[in-house]
């Protein structure tokens, strides 16, 4: 049986997202998968991988909010902006109260800008950001606007030589914690790193639903995965959902554009992106809706 659909892994430490590609394209025999956001190779959690013609959907996934379980150390500060990189910056001794610190990661709430780390795989000129840090380079960075959801602190360990912060973080896609816990090190008048991080869910996909590494070996020797796969529809549920009726679903197969009056759910209306079906219940694709023009046109085609 052809595998399709969204495999939510749970990534171990120690393996870059390209290490879970490789080793589930071996357990499956299937070479058609790509993740849908790097995850580094400390850092461990919930790490979707599309499958088969599932693999369409990935620009859409990467789009989702993400959710992370993080900790704060203050006192230092390294090159890579988490523990794993060489000390830049350190203090003797650090003094902080709570409401100092929940003052501090109040602030970050809302739409913040942030400066991309040296140690990161954002192109400047060509080339990534990370190979010119490994070549002792540092070069200027254009901030990115990020948004900040949620940011709620789960244990303040402040007695420490090195007082800890972990925090819970809902935020959206480009986001890069390291850097927040930076630049909540510097509000605070102090250096800062990331000692711990795990991502708790990509959009609605939680810890809950991954599977390990060793699960899914499992799971493809006795022919039992494709159970615990999501839809690829399902896996963009927050996208519209638009039905046609039979004679407009075989066009729109056919990627041609419609003129149309839909049938739909959610309430169309608004120009954007639709997951649409046809009547008698198959995913179609995802499809481009101009309400001026009350023109469908496809974008990715489910056939």
């Amino acid at each position: 049986m052809t595998l399709e659909g969204v495999l939510p892994v749970w990534k171990p430490v120690d393996f870059t997202s390209h290490d879970v590609v490789a080793k589930v394209r071996r357990m499956t025999r299937i070479k058609r998968i790509g993740h849908t956001g790097t995850l580094d190779p400390k850092v461990t959690g919930v790490l979707p991988l599309c499958i088969g013609r599932a693999t369409r959907v990935v620009e859409y996934i990467q789009e989702l909010p993400k959710e992370y379980e993080a900790e704060l150390t203050i006192g230092y500060a390294t090159d890579t902006e988490d523990a794993t990189g060489a000390i830049t910056e350190q203090v003797e001794s650090v003094s902080l109260t709570e409401n100092q610190v929940e003052d501090a990661v109040k602030a970050f709430v809302g739409v913040i800008d942030q400066v991309p780390p040296m140690y990161s795989a954002v192109k400047v000129d060509g080339r990534r950001l990370y190979e010119l840090a490994r070549e002792g380079k540092e070069i200027e960075r254009k901030s990115r606007k990020v948004e900040i959801y949620k940011l709620d602190i789960i244990l303040l360990a402040l007695d420490e030589p090195y007082p800890r912060v972990r925090f819970r973080v809902l935020c959206s896609k480009g986001t890069y914690i390291r850097t927040l816990c930076a630049d909540i090190g510097k509000a605070l008048g102090y250096p800062a790193v990331m000692s711990a991080l795990v991502r708790t869910s990509t959009g609605s996909m939680t810890r809950e639903q991954c599977l390990t590494l060793e699960e899914i070996q499992a799971l493809a020797e006795s022919g039992r995965l494709q159970e615990r796969l999501i839809p690829a529809d399902q896996a963009v549920s927050y996208l519209p959902k638009l039905t046609l009726i039979e004679s407009d679903s075989a066009k729109a197969l056919q990627g041609r554009k419609l003129h149309l009056t839909l049938s739909h759910e959610g309430g169309a209306g608004e120009a954007g992106l639709y997951r649409v079906y046809s009547e008698k219940g198959p995913f179609l694709g995802i499809f481009q809706w101009e309400d001026k023009d009350r023109q469908l046109s496809p974008v990715k085609v489910f056939n």
